[in-house]
């Protein structure tokens, strides 16, 4: 008899972990379960219902395999399982809140309100031999959470690479392998650490080169993901166009954001990366509405205009059903939030750097420009009371800065949406600056380098996405401290701003970006290079000594192909709190240097071969 208690305690246990293991029914905050689902309810509501019933050959994993957030001892694991390549249509409704869609079979909608059982097992060998596993688990998922699973591998050892892989229970059905790395210990010393940093991966807009790129390569340890992962816009028909937006409209509800968070994770080059590299990723503004803010975006407000055109959501709907679908989809923690909103986070990656991960789109951010209110905005910028973060935020984030200092951390690494340096845009714009940016929130920005420079904060760097170019800064609080831009003195650290994955940016060719390029720094002391034609990404390989930065750019992203032009190299040595001097060593492939030459590279398109002509093979590189 006591031996059947036991064995039956056990089985409950396995069940409750196999509910609460994945972690996405508490999408998106552990500490509010009321705005995710009930695993208690879930489990009453299953009672009976098995696993078992699907048939395995019936399940796919649909889009491959996802690791992020890397802890010392842990990392996040996805996967998504499912009958269906499409989302799950379940929570779509219509007026008089009728089911809109159900599925074709008989069997399916019988067979959908079974949870699907799926195993997934980590270890250090590549083939995952059974001498190798260091942790196993068992999770369910179900439509609820549109088939995706989420779990935290344990019981990992310090910045140490490993193999993992999900299985349905009970059978051969087996997922893509992927590869993860945990982070150094806090207290460790690491010699080298490499990251490759993206942001604005627009599907509608061409092919996502970059991310395969830095995976073919191999030469980095994490991915850092600055934001606009997805757009919420629409392009194209589907059926006529293999890059058109699915949904082919702006997205609302929570299926959409789901369908279009799935599309985006068909994209070759972006499973390769996600399958060979730990990811940490922050949203921009895109992933749930552009120019958004904290009482709504430029594509909707709580006018009844608005609600009636707009999906017949409001903002605050809006904004959960695209963090809800962000938190499903993505590698990242569900850590201890203090509200529903909140991601941004820290990382401390042994004594070399700890890695801030700021939100200033949507936590608390004041008003920004909507398109119709670009010059009210604009008069506001210097407006004390103006907030890129709100203050919970921006407190933790001063924090966050010193207890980094204090702890002897050689690095702060700052990654964040929007270009913090002031840049005139005249040479490019009829706007002086663009108030949608850190110009357009004078106060927070001064606060910031206030802190940097009352406190002694060395060796901090700011990572920025969103532009869509390629810019990079000695960090200096202009009209404020004095600063010389031939040597670098006064900066208080650099910051590195990279160009979209596929985004379109401010110039048609390359001659004309130059040519612009060499504008913006001719009216910008402190911006040491720009560049605005290339898509691609950059990657940092930060030493106790030194950062070195390599731009990389893609010749085009119209058709898949691995392809790209090392752009410019830059280098920051620790303690000097700006570019090396001669910065880029004198010479960048595109764009404009403060001091230096550019050398150009002429490319056209061999039709008959389908490969790259170029006057400078040096500077072009096969990544297959």
């Amino acid at each position: 008899m006591g031996r059947f208690l036991i064995a039956a305690v056990c089985l409950v246990s396995l069940a409750t972990a196999s509910w609460d293991g994945n972690l996405n029914y508490d999408s998106p905050s552990r500490r509010h379960p009321s705005l995710g689902i009930d695993v208690p309810k879930l489990r009453l509501a299953k009672r009976g219902l098995e696993p078992r019933a699907w048939d395995p050959a019936q399940l796919k994993f649909t889009h491959g395999v996802a690791s992020g957030d890397p802890y010392p001892d842990s990392v996040i694991l996805w996967t998504r399982i499912s009958p269906l390549l499409e989302s799950d249509k379940s929570n779509v409704t219509v007026e008089g809140n009728v089911p809109l869609y159900n599925h074709d079979t008989e069997q399916y909608i019988k067979a959908s309100k079974n949870p699907i059982c799926v195993e997934y097992q980590i270890g250090t060998d590549k083939n995952l031999s059974t001498s190798s596993i260091v942790d196993t688990g068992t999770a369910y998922t179900t439509s609820d959470i549109d088939y995706t699973v989420k779990v935290e591998a344990k019981n990992l050892q310090p910045f140490t690479t490993y193999y993992y892989q999900f299985t349905v229970c009970g059978s051969t059905n087996t997922s893509p392998p992927g590869r993860t790395k945990t982070s150094p210990g806090p207290d460790d010393d690491v010699s080298n650490i490499g990251l490759a940093v993206y942001s604005c991966s627009q599907y509608q807009n061409g092919y996502f080169n970059a991310y395969g790129n830095a995976a073919r390569k191999d030469k980095v340890d994490y991915v850092i993901h600055l934001g606009d992962y997805i757009y919420e816009s629409k392009k194209g028909v589907l059926g006529t166009d293999p890059r058109a937006t699915n949904p082919p409209r702006e997205i609302f509800t929570l299926y959409d954001y789901r369908t279009r968070l799935a599309q985006y994770r068909t994209d070759q080059d972006l499973l390769l990366s996600h399958a060979k590299f730990a990811w940490i990723p922050v949203w921009d503004d895109h992933e749930v509405s552009n120019n958004g803010y904290r009482d709504g975006s430029s594509g909707l407000n709580n006018t009844e205009d608005s609600f009636r055109k707009d999906g017949g959501v409001s903002v605050d709907q809006r904004k959960m059903n695209a963090v809800r679908a962000y938190f499903e989809y993505m590698p990242i923690r569900q850590v201890d939030m203090d509200d529903n909103l909140r991601i941004w986070r820290t990382f401390k990656i042994g004594k070399l750097f700890d890695l801030v991960m700021l939100d200033t789109r949507n936590y608390d951010r004041s008003i920004t420009t909507l398109n119709w209110n670009d010059d009210y905005v604009g008069e506001l910028r210097d407006d004390a009371g103006r907030t890129l973060m709100g203050s919970h935020q921006e407190n933790w984030f001063y924090r966050s800065l010193s207890e980094s200092q204090d702890r002897g951390a050689v690095w702060r690494i700052i990654g964040n949406q929007i270009v913090f340096s002031r840049i005139n845009n005249t040479a490019r714009d009829s706007d002086w600056l663009n108030a949608d940016q850190w110009d357009g929130y004078t106060a927070n920005r001064n606060r910031t380098l206030q802190h940097l420079y009352d406190n002694s904060i060395s060796n901090t760097v700011f990572l920025a996405g969103d532009s869509h170019a390629n810019w990079v800064s000695d960090l200096v609080w202009l009209d404020e401290k004095s600063y010389d831009p031939a040597t670098g003195a006064g900066s208080v650290g650099v910051e590195f701003a990279g160009t979209a994955v596929s985004s379109s940016g401010f110039a048609t060719n390359v001659s004309g970006g130059n040519e612009m390029s060499a504008g913006l720094v001719r009216d910008n002391a402190e911006l040491q290079w720009s560049e605005g034609w290339y898509r691609g990404y950059y990657e940092l390989q930060i030493s106790p000594e030194a950062i070195q930065a390599s731009y990389y750019g893609c010749p085009t992203v119209s058709f898949r192909n691995p392809l790209e032009i090392s752009l410019a190299n830059f280098t920051v040595l620790a303690g000097a709190n700006h570019l090396e001097r001669s910065v880029a060593n004198g010479s960048v492939e595109s764009g404009a240097l403060q001091q230096g030459s550019t050398k150009q590279t002429n490319l056209t398109l061999n039709t008959d071969k389908g490969v790259w002509n170029t006057t400078s093979f040096d500077k072009m590189y096969i990544t297959y």
